[in-house]
């Protein structure tokens, strides 16, 4: 398995399919300049690969891993039950899903003891920056970078109140 060794994000994957999905991700840390790694794991078919993944990506300085899964949507769970790391789950609406309600329920319905946080359906950005908001509860520049990216986008609000409020 080819990795970063300076990332600080996991990005993983059940299929090449979800890479539309999860390169969102991929933006967002990169936006904000946090070094990550991306790969293919799945529950299903490789579920060794999986395990290895998840119990090796702390002592590589893994510090959040962001999984991406559609259908039955097992691999952000199962990365949660062998890592002791934050896991953001990412509903991917598949082309054999139920609208991307099988993804979402199978992300958010985890059992006690092995939380996900999940974002919406198809929420690859999202999840890029809730993992630089939880880095930046202890890293302070990551702080900064999303207190400016949250300024930016209220100054672009203002500016579309005011575009909108011109026209009436």
């Amino acid at each position: 398995m080819k990795t970063k060794e300076s990332a600080r994000v996991g990005i993983v994957m059940g299929s090449r399919s979800d890479l539309p999905v999860m390169q969102g991700a991929a933006d967002s840390l990169k936006e904000f300049g946090v070094p990550y790694e991306i790969t293919v794991v799945s529950a299903h078919r490789s579920p060794q690969r999986m395990m290895e993944y998840a119990q090796q990506a702390a002592g590589r300085g893994i510090q959040v891993i962001i999984a991406g899964a559609g259908g039955a949507a097992h691999l952000p769970g199962m990365i949660a039950s062998a890592t002791p790391l934050p896991v953001i789950g990412v509903p991917v609406k598949s082309s054999n899903s139920m609208d991307g309600w099988d993804s979402v329920l199978s992300i958010l319905q985890m059992p006690k003891g092995v939380p996900v946080a999940t974002v919406a359906l198809n929420g690859g950005a999202n999840a890029g920056i809730l993992a630089t908001q939880i880095l930046g509860a202890t890293d302070a520049k990551l702080r900064q970078a999303i207190d400016d990216y949250k300024e930016t986008m209220r100054l672009s609000v203002e500016d579309m109140a005011k575009s909108v409020e011109k026209g009436l």
